[in-house]
């Protein structure tokens, strides 16, 4: 598997941008023939070289993120509200990977991995396990006082693995139908989720899965890390055991990790980062940058 990099790569995309060219249309010339069964990426990297899916994972956030800046006028700084987040929640979790509150100068001046994508834009892979108990719902009560949490919505959806394929590169529509559908199972309206364990594998997917799912127009899901809306004390916490950005990414594990962590949010159990009152909570998994996404709505009862 193959990447297509280099400065033409982003010469390419402004120069569509300019003449009204859309996202779609311009990563698809970027990869002329492709082989069947390959999936070609554009990335700014400066060579053509052998890589693997976390490489090519990262190339593809690259380019999101550099179309998504230009086109809606965002920063790259714009995205650092999102780690800074997720490595001030990792402070209180004592199973999280990065134990280091994380500012926005760090977050600026830290390496680059794939232009303008950088080492605190993504979230570090490692080993973990995760594990759940799940019984018919009716012959639970509570735990010793806990009250009990039930699967009040559950939903995936697909799109093709070929970013440059899809009608919209910059629309997670997996994320949107599987939302749509869970929300629609467990009858609630988008503003009665009160915390979102989201899979921020990079800060531009945090973006795009806040506006897929609802939460913010589209080219303003940044809006609300910059208003300080997705703290614990925030309208939408996220990622509130440090997400996988901080908490870290052990891949297979991850989407269980996230219904672990709704399930303590609805327990009152997340010292430090507890969310007041949480009754409702949602914890979405993606794969395939945006390929594959399920959606699951937790509720406490």
């Amino acid at each position: 598997m193959y990447w297509l990099g280099g400065h033409g790569a982003v010469d390419a995309r402004r120069k569509a941008l300019e003449r009204g060219v859309t996202a779609g249309q311009a990563a698809a010339k970027l990869q002329p023939n492709r082989p069947e069964g390959h999936f070609w990426a554009a990335a700014n990297m400066g060579a053509l070289g052998r890589v693997g899916w976390h490489e090519l994972f990262a190339a593809n956030s690259e380019t999101a993120l550099a179309f998504y800046s230009d086109l809606f006028g965002w920063k790259h700084a714009d995205f650092a509200p999102f780690s800074i987040n997720a490595h001030a929640n990792a402070m209180h979790n004592p199973f999280a990977r990065l134990h280091q509150k994380l500012n926005a100068d760090q977050f600026e001046r830290s390496s680059m991995i794939s232009t303008p994508i950088n080492l605190m834009d993504a979230s570090p892979i490692g080993d973990g396990a995760a594990a759940v108990v799940i019984v018919p719902a009716e012959q639970v009560a509570s735990l010793k006082g806990m009250p009990r949490i039930t699967v009040a919505g559950s939903a995936s959806a697909t799109d093709t693995l070929a970013v440059h394929s899809r009608k919209d590169p910059l629309f997670l529509s997996a994320a949107y139908e599987s939302s749509k559908r869970a929300y629609e199972m467990a009858n609630i309206e988008v503003k009665d989720i009160d915390v979102f364990e989201l899979h921020d594998a990079f800060s531009i997917m945090s973006a795009l899965s806040l506006e897929a799912c609802g939460f913010a127009e589209r080219g303003q899901g940044v809006r609300l890390g910059l208003d300080n809306e997705i703290g614990p004390n925030g309208r939408l916490p996220i990622c509130t055991r440090g997400g996988l950005k901080a908490r870290g990414h052990p891949v297979g594990a991850t989407g269980m990790y996230q219904i672990v962590e709704v399930v303590q949010q609805l327990r009152g159990e997340c010292n430090g980062t507890q969310v007041d009152g949480a009754k409702i909570g949602m914890a979405q998994n993606i794969g395939g940058s945006g390929a594959t996404i399920i959606t699951h709505i937790l509720k406490a009862e």
